[in-house]
């Protein structure tokens, strides 16, 4: 069922857990991530970035209303985010094409100059019901870097929230985006100062490296959106590579994609898992095949 994104984040917080948020690419994906989010139980949140925009041709309605039309579908709460927005045009977009929630993403801009921008879009998210996450300090880009020096300021974070009336805020704690290995160590110090210095959601960046002692911490000390996209990729292309690999004769693209988006299903499954501590293990079961 088509579900707002701050319904979900309200619940897992009040629940004092976290809301897993998938990056999609292709239908195959958003396929996968319902019916992993089913298979478990859990709400789960569907995300399109601007580079899967850019990847789409820049066309953004065509996918996102696929993307809507399945998690109407859906047995599971599941709403709808535009991730990593730094194209206003691209932000305006998003309430006629089904989203309730929108990541705008100022954080390479300087403090003031990123105040500002998050604060106007802000505004405009609030006018068109649209719950809005900004960002405050740098996650780290794809070389996978972990600078010892950049993290998120709970006193600047504070003074960024207050300014610019968004609902959620990714922080910079210790991950970074499009890891393939789970060995990120996290700043949970940091994360519970965060957490009491700031009235709204925070969000963890680069899930797809943390472990599940480190991100069963992460939740207790305050973590409640937590992002996953490479760790999907990773899934989906070493199940590709299996099944081109088994036939060499293939081409009937149904017989690689099948069992990729299976694995995709799976890794989503299992990582829902992990994110409500709480929920016993005997109680999972086990994802079953996306319907081909």
């Amino acid at each position: 069922m088509l579900t707002h994104t701050r319904e979900l984040v309200t619940a897992a917080a009040a629940a004092g857990h976290a809301v897993g948020a998938f990056n999609v690419i292709t239908l195959e994906y958003v396929e996968a991530v319902l019916a992993g989010a089913e298979s478990v139980g859990r709400p789960v949140i569907l995300q399109i970035s601007e580079n899967a925009v850019t990847f789409h041709g820049g066309r953004l309605a065509p996918f996102a209303a696929a993307a809507t039309a399945l998690a109407a579908t859906s047995s599971v709460p599941a709403a709808l985010h535009l991730d990593h927005v730094t194209d206003v045009t691209l932000l305006h977009q998003a309430p006629a094409c089904g989203f309730s929630s929108v990541m705008y993403d100022a954080s390479a801009l300087e403090y003031d100059d990123n105040v500002a921008a998050t604060a106007a879009a802000a505004d405009f998210c609030h006018r068109h019901g649209l719950w809005l996450e900004g960002e405050l300090g740098a996650i780290g880009g794809k070389d996978g870097a972990h600078a010892p020096g950049v993290r998120t300021d709970p006193a600047e974070a504070a003074r960024f929230v207050a300014a610019t009336r968004l609902d959620a805020l990714a922080v910079a704690v210790g991950s970074s985006h499009a890891m393939t290995t789970r060995t990120t160590t996290l700043d949970h110090d940091l994360v519970a100062r965060l957490r009491a210095a700031v009235p709204v959601p925070l969000v963890l960046h680069g899930g797809s490296g943390v472990g599940e002692p480190e991100l069963a911490a992460a939740i207790a000390h305050g973590l409640v959106k937590i992002n996953i996209g490479t760790a999907l990729n990773v899934a989906l292309t070493r199940a590709l590579r299996g099944a081109l690999d088994a036939g060499a004769g293939i081409v009937d693209p149904r017989r690689y994609l099948a069992p990729a988006r299976d694995a995709v299903a799976r890794t989503v499954a299992e990582t829902l898992t992990r994110l409500d501590p709480a929920r016993s293990d005997s109680a999972r079961p086990d994802p079953a095949p996306v319907p081909a």
